[in-house]
């Protein structure tokens, strides 16, 4: 169990750590300068941030348990693509993995998201992190337990079908986490012209996750706007 709470304190950190800059810079220090551009403009409760905050811990302990039983179990990380030595695979590969992880993550959320939105299963999985119609950094991993096995299943999907070296992990995740605490924040920091440009167009932002926090549907992407805007569900 040794191995099991050094995970836990590292995914701990970096909620702690990530979550808690953005809030304190955000939601403290800058506040007065920036309260009017938040895309909200009422801050949420201290009620909401506990909430959040005490989901997040629950979701943290289960997302430590996954690279646990899977990468330290000798006999199951026998049966992974993960690799000691980038020489393996070369830096061209290691690279080049990033923006596929991104692709595949992307498109396993979207479609993840969109079935815990369905009636019926909504309630068991989703509706705690939507208990957040005004979502802050906190909000970023308040999931109910069983929405939080869903979303820990992206780690044993890369395990099993790609190569991948531990530092992809830490680099990815740590990637992962920044970008969901913006998708969160409140405020958008993406300038009005790059989200209008050619490319732009297809990066998801906050302003579109704080929309699907308020109306409910609608921009089920994570880091893209790819599935959104093919499938119809772009608000």
């Amino acid at each position: 169990m040794e191995r099991y709470w050094g995970i836990l304190f590292n995914v701990s950190t970096r909620y702690f750590l990530i979550a808690g800059i953005a809030f304190l810079v955000c939601y403290k220090i800058l506040y007065p300068r920036i309260a009017g551009k938040k895309i909200q403009s009422k801050l949420p409760g201290n009620e909401d941030y506990l909430r959040e905050i005490g989901y997040s811990v629950v979701t943290i302990m289960i997302f430590a348990l996954v690279p646990y039983f899977f990468v330290f179990n000798p006999t199951i990380r026998s049966y992974t693509r993960l690799y000691s030595e980038i020489s393996e695979r070369g830096w061209i590969y290691y690279w080049l993995a990033f923006p596929l992880m991104i692709l595949i993550h992307d498109t396993y959320f979207y479609w993840t998201h969109r079935i815990m939105h369905t009636p019926g299963i909504y309630r068991w999985f989703h509706a705690t992190h939507h208990a957040s119609t005004n979502p802050s950094p906190w909000a970023a991993y308040a999931f109910h337990p069983l929405e939080a096995l869903v979303e820990v299943g992206i780690f044993p999907l890369f395990l099993f079908t790609l190569p991948m070296h531990r530092t992809h992990f830490f680099l990815f995740f740590l990637f992962s986490i920044v970008y969901n605490v913006y998708g969160h924040l409140g405020w958008e920091i993406y300038p009005k012209r790059f989200m209008e440009s050619s490319f732009g167009k297809w990066i998801n932002t906050a302003t579109a996750h704080n929309f699907h926090h308020r109306f409910f549907n609608g921009n089920y992407g994570l880091y893209l706007k790819f599935w959104d805007r093919i499938m119809g569900t772009l608000r």
